[in-house]
């Protein structure tokens, strides 16, 4: 799973990026110290591995894993060139989901480059700069088609559908509001890649007193909430500079700081629920004595597809799926006894993989 974050400067967003990956890119409280677009990868926290692990005595334990991309701060008018231009864009269209960091907090020591707190504004700004992106992409489009539409009736159906998008985001509208006609066009509008059609989950950065009652009576965090749910977008709550601090503990400290704070989850685990809610993914487990591994599936993936996720030859000569849920493997102790009690079934091609599957597929290629 890849994910860009954007926002506009000093909200956050690189502090947020640090402690997610304690990969370190460089945190100012100025404009655009984001230079170059960072990329840390994070394993996905999920206690059930290291259980498995223990269980099946595994030489190693390999979580699931996310791929930030962080982007230099976009301002009003980047699409146009200002402050550093648009040219990051590029570098999140591959994502599968933006995660988009709003300040929800005053604080006169921290320059707002608009002057004042304003989220709602802030969005907007971030989403026209992404609109203005979306356009000069599909223009690029227009004009590569239009010299082919004559003689080519798939080519000018096309066509005619890149000039109904456009209108609509030079209305000011997100790819995504845009209703498509057909199948086709739905699977068309996939393969262009605009950043609006994308998942967008809003991280709303509070002060830490705001932070126990998940911004309740913040009225910022309200304001993001509220514009979200119109759009069927995730919100979750998280403070920059705790996460900053929980990055630089152990395990055992982490726990005993989150629980001093009156936490049950640190800001990277509620992402990780919200992304994995906004893209429909669950994970699946395979346990053995060599290794134990999480694999992220979409949700309704059948189980030669979900071997597949392993190797192509799984899919390919896929023939059951002997499969026990996670929670039987551990209430029975051990997968001989899970066996004698009928926990593990054998399941076919038809069977849709649920998430703490534990599985073992058979195949012959």
């Amino acid at each position: 799973m890849k994910l860009g974050i954007v926002g506009l400067p000093n909200v956050g967003k690189s502090t947020l990026f640090n402690s997610l990956t304690k990969a370190g890119a460089e945190s100012a409280n100025y404009p655009f110290c984001t230079i170059d677009p960072n990329i840390g990868i994070v394993a996905v926290p999920d206690e059930r591995l290291k259980v498995l692990g223990d269980l099946y005595h595994s030489e190693k334990i390999v979580p699931a894993a996310i791929e930030f991309v962080d982007i230099a701060g976009l301002v009003k008018g980047a699409s146009k060139g200002e402050g550093l231009g648009n040219q990051f864009l590029s570098n999140i269209r591959e994502v599968d989901a933006i995660v988009h960091v709003v300040r929800c907090f005053e604080d006169s020591n921290i320059i707002h480059v608009d002057g004042s707190v304003n989220p709602i504004r802030d969005i907007e700004t971030i989403n026209l700069e992404l609109i203005f992106s979306d356009i000069e992409l599909l223009e690029r489009r227009i004009a590569r088609s239009s010299k082919g539409a004559r003689n080519d009736k798939a080519l000018a159906k096309e066509v005619e559908l890149l000039e109904r998008l456009k209108a609509h985001l030079e209305a000011g509208n997100t790819a995504k509001s845009f209703k498509a006609d057909s199948e086709e066009e739905l699977v068309l509008l996939n393969e262009y890649n605009l950043l609006t059609y994308k998942p967008v989950i809003y991280a709303a950065n509070v002060k830490e007193e705001d932070l126990a009652d998940d911004g309740a009576g913040n009225p910022y965090v309200e304001q993001v909430q509220e514009f979200a749910g119109r759009e069927q977008s995730e919100v979750f709550v998280i403070c920059a500079q705790i996460e900053q601090e929980i990055a630089e503990l152990n395990e055992d400290e982490k726990k005993m700081f989150l629980e001093d704070l009156g936490l049950k989850e640190s800001g990277l685990e509620k992402l990780i629920r919200a992304s994995y809610n906004i893209l429909g993914l669950i994970s699946y487990l395979t346990a053995g004595p060599k290794e134990t591994k999480a694999w992220t599936i979409v949700k309704g993936t059948r189980a030669p597809q979900a071997a597949g996720k392993i190797h192509t030859d799984f899919e390919r000569g896929f023939i059951r799926a002997e499969i026990v849920s996670y929670t039987n493997l551990i209430e029975c102790g051990t997968y001989n006894a899970a066996k004698e009690k009928g926990m593990v079934r054998s399941e076919g091609k038809e069977y849709v993989v649920q998430d703490g599957d534990v599985i073992l597929f058979r195949f012959n290629v």
